[in-house]
């Protein structure tokens, strides 16, 4: 039973990415109009949208700064004939000619060589693909009421985000589960100028085989954020990552200020990113609420499990799984383990009306991804 009055507050704060389109639907070709706004912004493309909501008290006012952000982005494309593409499949796209890098100058110029070597690395096409990122941080006064021996409150805190972010790995393929939303995309994709929109083998490109992801494993140790941070370090000091921000995995865990590996490390963690949400183009602001706060939960439920070590084996692992659920078939027994903690959390949460409310919500697409698997398989037999 939860007591702590705490135990459901913190601050959150979502990133959405999406791209500019012309009224053709195609990829604008016009500078980013937002100028240096930092709520506004754009990643790796000039024709890229990202809108950074400000750390809130809750997801409802999250997503409430999220829509207001969307109106003034709106507000200021429709002037130039542009609107938001809401899906996290780009649109046709002719040629890479149509992706310029995003065109950061004078004290922002190292983004842009960042950008250029990812341009090197991976292309330019892997970096359309747009999504929905999920910042979250327990209230201080969550984190000194549980901290039962007093211990050092950094300590304690690092130790805490490290011990979620474990167990948000391996049960990162949920989340793919319950929010992908991403089966069409244009041909061009596949080859540039091609026509055609396909419905492939995934539920959410971005999430599968074919989405962001380095070209090696990077194995880190879990042990302690020092060996953390130095087991990153040393994929950059050996040229594997050029830099924390390479390290294309579903889960971060952020620093305040400024997001450098340096600052994570010597000031240890501020809040855990979750970054695997597809944009949904059947909600308005490309996100259900409803999917927020069953991440919120979920943490909530993963804190209140044993630690683990997560061997290089089970980091294979959770990268496999996570892949797995970003098929339209996943294997079933993804789907059952799915269902079996949805169901823990379900006597987790026992007290709570509106959490099972969620997360039976969450179950029914469970089930329904189970249904459509087995007419798959029985379509396939017959």
């Amino acid at each position: 039973m939860v007591t702590s009055t705490y135990y459901y507050k913190g601050k959150f704060g979502l990133e959405r990415e999406t791209l500019r389109v012309d009224s053709q639907g195609r990829l604008a070709q016009t500078p980013h109009p937002f100028g240096h706004d930092s709520n506004i912004t754009r990643d790796f493309c000039e024709n890229q949208l990202e809108l950074v909501t400000p750390v809130c008290s809750s997801i409802d006012e999250a997503v409430e700064a999220l829509a207001e952000l969307d109106k003034k982005a709106r507000d200021v494309l429709s002037k130039n004939g542009e609107s938001i593409w809401l899906y996290s499949n780009p649109p046709h796209i002719d040629s890479e000619d149509e992706i310029p890098i995003a065109d950061f100058t004078g004290d922002h110029s190292s983004k842009r060589a960042y950008r250029e070597i990812l341009q090197q690395k991976y292309g330019k096409k892997l970096m359309l693909f747009s999504g929905i990122h999920f910042n979250f941080s327990f209230s201080e006064e969550f984190l000194r009421e549980i901290n039962a021996n007093n211990e050092d409150f950094r300590t304690f805190r690092d130790k805490l985000y490290l011990r979620l972010y474990k167990h948000l790995m391996v049960n990162s393929y949920l989340l793919v589960l319950l929010t992908a939303a991403s089966p069409y995309y244009d041909a061009s994709l596949d080859k540039g100028g091609k026509n055609g929109i396909i419905i492939g083998e995934y539920s959410s490109l971005r999430n599968s085989k074919r989405g962001y992801w380095n070209k090696f494993l990077p194995i880190l140790d879990h042990r302690s954020l020092k060996s953390f941070t130095g087991s990153i370090k040393k994929h950059i000091v050996t040229g594997s990552l050029y830099s924390a921000s390479e390290l294309y995995l579903p889960i971060r865990l952020k620093p305040k200020g400024v997001n450098s590996l340096e600052n994570l490390a010597a000031g240890g963690v501020d809040h855990i990113e979750l970054r695997m949400i597809d944009l949904n183009p059947s909600a308005p602001l490309g996100i259900d609420i409803r999917d927020l706060e069953f991440a919120h939960l979920l943490i909530l439920y993963l804190i209140s499990l044993a630690d683990s070590d997560l061997t290089p084996e089970l980091q294979e692992k959770a990268v496999s799984d996570h892949k797995n659920a970003a098929l339209l078939a996943p294997d079933t027994k993804l789907l059952e383990r799915g269902t079996s903690v949805i169901d823990e959390m379900e006597k987790h949460f026992s007290g709570n009306d509106k959490a099972l409310e969620i997360i039976a919500f969450e179950k029914e697409k469970i089930t329904s991804r189970n249904h459509f698997k087995n007419s798959i398989v029985s379509a396939s037999v017959k």
